[in-house]
């Protein structure tokens, strides 16, 4: 067993909890030696102790160091109690790197909240406080706030690998058993329109998973398709998927009345691009549409589809509306399946 000897607080058991928490909120108990007791007595290790404290017996002691990792951030991260309940309960994990998002009142404590992150999480290199997606590049604010300062990681799921750059493009690896899910629709010989393709995990999945004709890989960020063509080129999937970098406006000049499926995750603003994806839809295509939308309001979205897709002698049918994911309270990430069908004089 590691061991290490450094300076220690002795406190009678009956104070030991009040101390401890003083200790924590004070961010002086080294969290990477495993508190020791003896008889009635606890023994902290400690950084340094306050003149508060002094009238304690302070010893030399030898702790045992940690060798597992705490199961949970929220048991050893150090800041005052009365916060801990708004302490994130869930986050992303991208390859080796968590991205995390807090509120403003902690974010004080983001440093010891990412030492906490990266101290729980043996297989994470990086913390960064992240900030919503914005803009129509789908970029966010990252910031490091522990470990190695790097932001570019390798993902994997179900056999793939995507390298991807958390500062630089969008990625979620909340979406994986959805892309899953889309692989297994395809059909042989499809063709396939990623309208936002980001690094091509869609992509990349359909063209492991299932045989379509060719995907067409679309996207306006020149950093999202710089890693799509590695990412493309790495999952030997050249032959399946044409990246281009476009705005996806531009759709129809890469196929027209073509595409048998397509896809549209551009969480807030697919609804814009819907009049375009429509114009490269074939009878009875199929659109994946993906939107951040609170309950009551998905009707809504829905109405607004149908009267563009009227607009262009489109029908929309067959709409399989799913709750992927909690984005906020009562704000939901959710997925509707949609054949769109000709009109009987444009079929």
């Amino acid at each position: 067993m590691v061991s290490e000897t450094t300076m220690a607080l002795c406190v009678q058991l009956q104070q030991a909890e009040t101390i401890r928490r003083y200790l924590s909120d004070k961010k002086i108990l080294r969290n990477d030696l495993q508190i020791k007791k003896e008889g009635e007595f606890i023994y902290f290790p400690v950084k340094s102790v306050p003149k508060e404290l002094k009238s304690y017996k302070i010893i030399k002691k030898e702790f045992e160091k940690r060798t597992t990792k705490p199961t949970s951030y929220k048991e050893i991260v150090s800041i005052p109690d009365k916060l801990k309940n708004k302490l994130p309960t869930s986050y992303d994990v991208i390859g080796d790197i968590i991205l995390v998002k807090l509120p403003n009142d902690l974010l004080e404590y983001k440093k010891e909240i990412g030492e906490a992150l990266l101290l729980s999480n043996k297989n994470i290199k990086t913390v960064c406080l992240s900030k919503p997606v914005a803009g129509e590049l789908r970029i966010r604010n990252v910031t490091v706030i522990a470990g190695e300062k790097n932001t570019t990681t390798i993902h994997r799921e179900y056999g793939l690998s995507f390298e991807v750059d958390v500062q630089k493009t969008y990625f979620s690896p909340r979406l994986a058993r959805e892309r899953k899910r889309i692989a297994s629709l395809v059909q042989p010989g499809e063709i396939v329109v990623d309208m936002f393709a980001g690094v091509a995990p869609f992509s990349i999945m359909i063209a492991k998973y299932a045989d379509p004709k060719i995907i067409y890989a679309i996207d306006k960020n020149e950093d999202a398709v710089r890693f799509a063509k590695q990412n493309i080129k790495r999952n030997n999937v050249l032959d399946k998927v044409e990246i281009t970098h476009a705005d996806a406006k531009k759709i129809h000049t890469i196929l027209k009345n073509n595409a048998d499926r397509i896809i549209m995750n551009l969480p807030f603003s697919a609804h814009m691009f819907f009049t375009h994806a429509l114009k490269a839809t074939k009878n009875n295509s199929i659109i994946h549409y993906y939107d951040i939308l609170k309950e009551d309001k998905i009707q809504e979205r829905i109405n607004i589809l149908k009267t563009i897709a009227v607009k262009h002698k489109t029908t929309l049918t067959n709409l399989n509306v799913r709750k992927i994911k909690t984005y906020a309270p009562r704000e939901f990430y959710i997925g509707i399946d949609i054949t769109a069908t000709k009109n009987a004089d444009v079929a």
